[in-house]
């Protein structure tokens, strides 16, 4: 029997829900849209924007360094394909809860910018 699967930590949703290449007059069909999860979106904010290194992402997320590494590489797997064969990118779903604020279980990192969002 499988593992079960353990929520990821997330600080906020995605200000945006998706994006779409421009100047795409076609209808978009189920082959022309990407489906990126919450979990990954978090997982490409905190490395990439954040400048987190993964152990800093896992601790958090509240997950391993390893399941950290998968979800960043379908994460980004999904973005290239978006931008390559410009398909819509649509950002939703995923095993995730919402951080609540506690310093000691988000690193600071989530009250950090919750912080400055006041300012």
């Amino acid at each position: 029997m499988p593992r079960p699967r353990k929520c990821r930590r997330v600080c906020a949703m995605p200000e945006n829900q998706g994006f779409e290449p421009l100047g795409k007059q076609e209808k978009y069909c189920g082959n022309r849209i990407v489906k990126m999860s919450i979990d990954e979106y978090e997982t490409i904010r905190l490395i990439d924007w954040e400048k987190l290194t993964q152990v800093q992402c896992s601790e958090q997320m509240g997950i391993a360094r390893t399941t950290v590494t998968g979800i960043y590489d379908s994460a980004r797997t999904k973005l290239a394909d978006a931008l390559i064969h410009g398909k819509m990118l649509k950002i939703q779903g995923g095993d995730y809860t919402l951080c609540s604020g506690d310093k000691e279980k988000c690193s600071g990192h989530c009250c950090k910018i919750e912080k400055e969002k006041e300012r």
